[in-house]
């Protein structure tokens, strides 16, 4: 039986999500908060990336936007370290030429809505919810002129980003856990233009990091030629961005920590000074949806911070689960809430903290030789033991191994691999005989460990 569909939010997941369901017969509205971003004019036409990855395609192959994304996606192979020695190295993603790729969030998130609309969805822009009744499933609206009104849902979906307002009116129910942590770090955005020809300034195929310990400087390319960067550096203490108050301590800032993108940066200034400086969140809450009635989706259930490119793909693999659950249990909205709540609640609290561990990664440890000769050895394990070993990045990007059962690989993968690197200069022994036999042994206990894990349709 078709249903009355509401949805907080037009953003990537929700348009996504208003897709699935109205090609399943749902009536489907939508309210966003802000104005069609298709008709004003935002950021100056300034891109904000997003890193695409296996679980994001699965869920545009729902939608049929695979191959319009596709034309607009580079691919990035690996990380470029830009070393504070001066020293760059490249540091592969996957073991077989595997891609993340960077991706227009403006351009999606305008492809995602067009096609939400072509299908019969019905987008009501200026609409900000002010609060849920989550009971009667009675929303609040607010207009900008500031007039308000309230509409009563049949089945409603908060997809309305990190301070969902449908996630603060269930923080309000009885026995509801809810918490939320800020990173100490805050985010500017600035950019590097391409040269007077066009063509981009930077390897083009590679996610740039400027990895300083305790912050760190990333870029991303974009279609136009611009790469977006992003400073990650705490709000307080030294270096921080209460520090940097004036033209001459942000430039002397740059010079010391990142010089060889500064000649890069011709409006570094301006970029940050009227560019905000945003804070980084990760939420938790449960239960995710109430009753029959209502349920969080995306970073409405599990907000996250940027650094393993993933907040995006979960929000999808989301709305992929979802309509996965629809095929299995037809009209029982109270079993497919109940079994979405089930599913995704663990994965949501993996990805949370997989982001907050490549954080230190991304700004600390691919400074380190025995970081990077490990990540060497790993692609080497990956070639030798395809059948019994991926890597948990590989597992995170390139696969659909659950968020839950890659964050539980973490441990067995630790105990591996400090194993083999106690014996010495690895790729001087990867031929010795009697090493070999050693090492097969090894992989067979790892593939032991691991195989008692839920890896849903991959193999370990």
């Amino acid at each position: 039986m078709a249903r009355s569909v509401t949805i907080l939010g037009a953003g990537l997941v929700g348009s996504l999500l208003a897709i699935i369901l109205r090609k399943r017969g749902h009536t489907v509205t939508v309210y966003e908060r802000r104005p069609d971003m298709r008709k004003a004019a935002i950021g100056a036409g300034r891109s904000i990336n997003l890193a695409m990855s296996a679980r994001g395609w699965k869920a545009l192959d729902l939608a049929g936007l695979r191959k319009d994304m596709e034309a607009l996606a580079i691919p990035m192979y690996g990380r470029y370290l830009h070393q504070a020695d001066g020293s760059a190295a490249f540091q592969q993603y996957g073991k077989n030429n595997e891609a993340i790729y960077s991706v227009s969030r403006g351009e999606l998130n305008k492809k995602l809505m067009t096609l939400a609309e072509d299908n019969g969805v019905t987008i009501h822009f200026g609409q900000r919810c002010t609060k849920v009744d989550v009971t009667t499933n009675t929303i609040h609206l607010q207009d900008p002129d500031g007039t308000e009104k309230s509409v009563q849902a049949d089945l409603l979906f908060g997809a309305d980003g990190a301070f969902s307002a449908l996630r603060h009116s269930y923080v309000h129910l009885d026995r509801v856990n809810a918490s939320q942590q800020y990173l100490e770090h805050g985010y500017k955005e600035l950019t590097i233009p391409p040269l007077p020809d066009g063509t981009m300034q930077m390897e083009k195929n590679a996610l740039h990091i400027w990895p300083r310990k305790n912050f760190m400087l990333i870029a991303l390319p974009n279609t136009d030629g611009t790469f977006t960067c992003t400073l990650f550096l705490p709000f307080e203490g030294k270096p921080s961005f209460d520090k940097l108050q004036t033209k001459e301590e942000v430039l002397a800032f740059f010079k010391e920590q990142f010089p060889d993108a500064v000649p890069l940066m011709p409006t570094l200034l301006e970029d940050f000074f009227e560019n905000p400086t945003s804070a980084l969140i990760t939420t938790h809450i449960r239960p995710w949806h109430y009753k029959d009635k209502s349920a969080l989706i995306g970073d409405a259930a599990h907000a996250i911070v940027p650094f393993y490119g993933q907040g995006m793909n979960a929000g999808f693999e989301d709305c992929t689960v979802l309509s996965g659950l629809l095929d299995k249990y037809g009209d029982d909205w109270t079993a497919i809430l109940n079994e979405y709540d089930n599913k995704r609640k663990p994965n949501g609290d993996a990805v949370a903290s997989l982001a907050l561990m490549n954080f230190v990664e991304m700004r600390d440890k691919v400074a380190d030789p025995a970081f990077l000769e490990r990540k060497k050895i790993e692609k080497e394990l990956g070639r030798r033991y395809p059948e019994q070993f991926v890597s948990v990045y590989e597992m995170v990007s390139f696969s659909h191994t659950p968020y839950d059962t890659a964050m539980q690989c973490i441990e067995a993968q630790d105990r591996l691999l400090k194993r083999i690197m106690s014996e010495g200069d690895f790729f001087a022994k990867a031929e010795d005989s009697t090493f070999g036999v050693k090492l097969d042994e090894w992989m067979k206990e790892y593939h032991t460990a691991v195989q008692q894990l839920d890896f849903g349709n991959e193999t370990p």
